[in-house]
């Protein structure tokens, strides 16, 4: 099998890049310039060079406190751009993987969110993304939308890295503790892109594989514990030993606002592809040992 995923340098790009070989799949990423989704014109000759089997819809315009100032470009990639990703997919008839997020929902519940759960982003980047939903839904074409949170990993740019940054010049670092969400390896989320695109392809015909899914991790957390608990692993590798300090969010205050529940119930998707997220804790282990190599 051959999969496309539109972006070259983001965490799940690059995690499929490598997830993708070993289990048989090759994964050929298109980005800029080739493919621009500010240039809705460019994504279906870019799409169609990979002659892919399926599409992963993984580029994003993902600067959530920018996009406040930003909303124009926001909507233009996050929206825009990925319903030119969808009827491109729908032009090729192949399905579409497309990744979307917990910041859909304005985080109010007292439980995790279901798919069936009512959407009210807090900012424009969730808004932004809840539009591309509709988009890539709306195309025609067979679509899945994926929904994670919280996304680590040995690459790119995310709060795990920042933390092991951070660990290396200090003994305390404050960290909200008033969040709670569900950190998700971007790793895992290849592996089970990879295994729901294989549905996809060999099950064409199968209404119940689209929709609405959440892809994230297993086990709740905060912030703050994801936090300390990347510290523990780091100490226990011999680096110099740092706290998490707990603090409310209202001391740490952003442009965009953050729900502060971001957990995702990821039964549908279980009961459906069959796939089940591990837990945050043994992946954690493993991207903090690849850090620290």
């Amino acid at each position: 099998m051959r999969i496309a995923v539109t972006g070259t340098a983001g965490q799940v790009a690059l995690a499929l890049a490598e997830r993708g070989p070993p289990a048989g799949v090759d994964v050929i990423a298109v980005g800029r310039p080739g493919l621009d989704l500010m240039r809705p014109d460019s994504v279906l000759p870019a799409l169609r060079a990979a002659e892919a089997d399926a599409i992963v819809s993984a580029a994003a315009y993902t600067a959530v406190d920018q996009a406040e100032g930003d909303a124009a470009t926001a909507f233009s990639v996050n929206a825009a751009g990925a319903g030119a990703v969808a009827a491109a997919a729908r032009e090729m008839g192949v399905p579409l993987l497309h990744l979307s997020t917990d910041y859909v929902f304005d985080g109010a519940l007292d439980r995790p969110y279901r798919e069936d759960d009512p959407t009210a982003p807090l900012g424009v980047y969730g808004a932004s993304k809840l539009a591309g939903e509709e988009a890539v839904l709306s195309a025609g074409g067979r679509a899945a939308v994926f929904r994670t949170a919280w996304v680590y990993s040995p690459f790119g740019r995310n709060f795990v890295k920042t933390m092991v940054g951070l660990a290396a010049s200090r003994s305390e670092v404050s960290v909200v503790a008033d969040q709670q969400g569900r950190p998700t390896s971007a790793l895992d989320i290849a592996d089970a892109l990879v295994a729901a695109a294989r549905r996809l392809v060999s099950a064409p015909q199968d209404p119940a594989l689209q929709g609405v899914f959440h892809l994230a991790g297993g086990d709740d957390a905060t912030w703050c514990a994801l936090a300390q608990a990347t510290f523990d692993r780091l100490a226990a590798a011999g680096r110099p030993h740092c706290v998490a300090r707990p603090i409310p969010a209202s001391q740490y205050p952003t442009p965009a606002r953050r729900p502060a529940n971001s957990r995702l119930d990821g039964a549908k998707l279980k009961a459906v592809y069959g796939i089940e997220v591990p837990g945050w804790r043994a992946s954690l282990s493993e991207t903090v040992a690849r850090l620290t190599a």
